[in-house]
């Protein structure tokens, strides 16, 4: 089995390559990136079968709520970059026959940013933020197969505009008899801006299609993920735009890659060790993010992530960080808790 999904994987890859390269910084609606789970962000920040009684797994594959995650409820908090910050709540109920139901919602503030006109005048300052909400409902289809589907209504406003949009996740998870594989299929973030901001035209949403795994070994308290991302996007290799101020940005190293980076580039590995159920460390290796945040006069630890969980009283724990560039790394907050049990 192993052999085939690898096949598999390696297959799509290959088909995802092309010659087109992509504009670097363009995007739409930010906060769809973004990881809630600090268990996830720990293992590389993209990862479609993890196993875990944490409903914020559910924010990010909705094929990953199940039953177990009746009435979970979970906070997070991340002090992002520079003054960055965002949150997230999140809440699961199983509805026995029918299925189980979950919400959350994720606030991003990007802080205070100063105003100034085009000669550099200082105006004053203005806010920017973004929000998503989580609407989603997954099902087993078999004792071996979960299905779900994810809806996102997303606001956003810049100093006095506003935009609006709505995107979708849907997803499929297959969870061997064993009990320690698992795989998983994501099509992420589809959708459309349906209210743009002034005059821009409104731009659709390219989804993020995602498949991976998830095996523990059967001896041994360690478990491996890897999942590939992106595999509808074409080249990864990107540019960054001409400016209309005269400053010329030579494009990077990273900004290009031969056959093996491009490879790398799909995927993201996570390792974690599991010695009980109330603890457990994580680390995961995003190469994507290594290559295009990197100094390349350095890259130190650039892309790598690592965390921790444990469980006090019924409160359960976690802490990550991430890091993204050799100025900054990102640090992710949760506590999860079944409300019944109180």
């Amino acid at each position: 089995m192993g052999q085939k999904i690898t096949s598999f994987v390696v297959t799509l890859l290959l088909l995802s390559f092309s010659t087109a390269a992509q504009q670097g910084g363009e995007s739409t609606f930010g906060i769809l990136h973004l990881t809630p789970s600090a268990r996830m962000s720990a293992l590389g920040g993209h990862q479609v079968a993890l196993t875990d009684n944490d409903p914020s797994l559910a924010l990010f594959n909705p094929a990953l709520a199940d039953s177990s995650l009746h009435k979970n409820f979970s906070l997070g908090y991340s002090p992002y970059i520079a003054d960055i910050n965002y949150g997230y709540g999140s809440f699961a109920y199983d509805l026995p026959g029918t299925g189980t139901f979950f919400a959350g919602i994720n606030h991003l503030s990007y802080g205070d940013i100063i105003m100034a006109d085009e000669n550099g005048e200082i105006q004053g300052n203005f806010s920017a933020s973004e929000t998503v909400v989580f609407l989603g409902y997954s099902k087993k289809l078999s004792p071996l197969f979960t299905a779900g589907l994810t809806f996102k209504p997303v606001f956003s406003t810049i100093e006095t505009y506003n935009s609006w949009g709505i995107a979708f996740d849907a997803g499929v998870t297959y969870h061997h008899a064993n009990g320690r594989f698992h795989a998983g299929a994501l099509l992420r973030n589809g959708g459309r801006q349906i209210s743009s901001y002034g005059e821009t035209s409104a731009a659709s949403l390219p989804p993020d299609l995602q498949i991976g795994f998830s095996t523990q070994l059967a001896h041994a308290p360690f478990r491996f993920s890897v999942t590939a991302r992106d595999l509808l996007s074409g080249s990864l290799d990107y540019e960054i735009p001409e400016n209309d101020y005269g400053i010329n940005v030579p494009q990077p190293e990273s900004a290009t890659a031969g056959f093996g980076d491009q490879l790398l580039r799909h995927l993201i590995f996570g390792v974690e060790f599991l010695p009980s159920k109330n603890f457990y460390v994580a680390a995961g290796l995003n190469p994507r993010r290594r290559q295009e945040l990197r100094v390349d006069s350095k890259v130190s630890t650039v892309g790598y992530s690592w965390g921790f969980g444990f469980r006090v009283y019924k409160f359960h724990f976690a802490y990550s960080s991430a890091r993204y560039h050799l100025a900054s790394s990102s640090n992710h907050f949760s506590i999860t808790t079944n409300i019944s049990e109180f």
